[in-house]
């Protein structure tokens, strides 16, 4: 079984590339199925959810041709099953995005019902309530989720959350609709305007992705096209507290700071010095960590995905931060595993009240989903001494080449898979 070990204590310092969105890439390959023609996708991060989902495309006769490792072409002309239930299907969420993407074209699809990360319940009534009203039926039978329609009509769509998997489920399955369709309370998160970009680029009419208002006037068909996904704001995100828990100096390059403002107010908050250029961010920590207040939001606050990355960071700060989770109740999994390390957090239902400590000592951990793994990573890379983390398997799903990526700003971090490995590991440390 495939593990990290690391040895903290050395600040990260260094230039690190972002890759692009697994958040976006996914539901962009879900909408490369609605052309029959190819379309050309640049900037797609090598992650394990990302290939889950290219061989589930193969698997029901879509032509995915890998031109390198960030680069495919997809021809979906000749579709011969829309029918997705593989096994490896059900543990990534993003494999309801088939349904709105082949609703769409087909006006017909079978899904898995979805997993991913064990963070809270994730209930997928909006999409249904979006595909109903654009006069599709859905129903729930054997683990699959089936839509049907003999024809799709613009509807006005009021979403009772702000759900990002809702709204673009129904933009895909809008775009080819009769006539038009209003989404309101729609989610305005990076990736909804990306893949509106995408469907548009494509011949799609899509007016207002990034407000909570999108207009979709139903075309006919789409036609094929060349796009590069963005860069990955999680990732980014990482990377710069990265820096902040390690008291060092990184710069990420290849993002956009307008899709990290949220973060970078943050890391100023806690005493981080930030520097923007047009594609780079620059985040040194030369200073002790000042404590503060946090509540996860639907963009554009501060993101959930980012948690348990700015929670190891103030279990570090000065003084009693808090932080408050209103996006996933199941988020602060990771906190037992904090613990071990020194951490001294209290949750309270969505809340974590942190009391800073001097620093963390290296343990056995395990990762309990992907954002709050890589956290783990990170405050193992702060800690005093030798760690283990395992179940990285979460981690890989995606952040590509993490452990490599850290080690060029310096990290002491290795795959290990063996006792053998880790005794290793530490003679070479030592």
């Amino acid at each position: 079984m495939e593990q990290y070990a690391i040895k903290g204590g050395n600040p990260l310092v260094g230039d690190v590339e972002i890759g692009g969105a697994k958040n976006a890439a996914l539901p962009v390959l879900a909408a490369t199925t609605m052309t029959d023609e190819t379309v050309y996708i640049e900037n797609m991060p090598d992650v394990r959810d990302i290939n889950v989902v290219l061989e589930a495309m193969q698997n029901i006769g879509v032509m995915v041709k890998r031109v390198d490792r960030h680069k495919a072409t997809v021809n979906a002309g000749n579709i011969s099953s829309l029918v997705l239930e593989e096994e490896a299907l059900k543990k990534i969420r993003a494999s309801y995005y088939f349904l709105g993407a082949l609703l769409g074209k087909y006006k017909h699809a079978e899904v898995v019902l979805p997993g991913g990360c064990d963070i809270g319940f994730r209930a997928i009534d909006q999409h249904i309530k979006g595909f109903r009203a654009l006069g599709a039926t859905v129903t729930i039978e054997h683990g699959l989720i089936k839509a049907k329609a003999d024809k799709l009509v613009g509807s006005h769509i009021y979403m009772d959350v702000s759900s990002v998997g809702a709204t673009i489920n129904v933009m895909m399955a809008a775009t080819l609709a009769e006539g038009m369709t209003i989404i309101e309370n729609s989610a305005k998160e990076p990736h909804v305007v990306d893949l509106a970009n995408f469907l548009n680029s494509m011949g799609a009419n899509i007016k207002g992705a990034g407000t909570d208002v999108i207009r979709i006037r139903g075309v006919q068909k789409l036609h094929g096209t060349e796009y590069t996904i963005i860069p990955d704001q999680i990732e980014a995100g990482t990377f710069m507290f990265a820096a902040a828990v390690t008291k060092g100096d990184v710069t990420v390059k290849n993002v956009i700071p307008k899709h990290l403002e949220s973060i970078t107010a943050k890391l100023l908050e806690i005493g981080c010095e930030v520097e923007e250029t047009d594609d780079c961010i620059r985040v040194v920590a030369s200073k002790p960590l000042q404590h503060t207040q946090v509540k996860t939001l639907p963009y554009p606050g501060f993101p959930t995905d980012m948690q348990p990355q700015i929670t190891v960071a103030l279990a570090l700060s000065r003084g009693t931060s808090i932080v408050t989770e209103s996006i996933f109740e199941n988020r602060f999994k990771y906190v037992d595993e904090l613990t071990r390390m020194g951490a001294n957090i209290k949750v309270e239902g969505t809340t974590a009240i942190i009391d800073g400590v001097e620093k963390y000592t290296g343990a056995s951990i395990s990762a309990p989903d992907l954002r709050a793994g890589a956290a783990l990573v990170l405050a193992a890379l702060a800690a005093e001494g030798v760690s283990v983390v395992e179940d990285i398997k979460y981690i890989q799903r995606g952040y590509e080449d993490f452990h490599l990526k850290l080690q060029g700003l310096g990290a002491q971090i290795e795959l290990v898979q063996t006792e053998k490995d880790f005794q290793k590991f530490k003679l070479k440390t030592g």
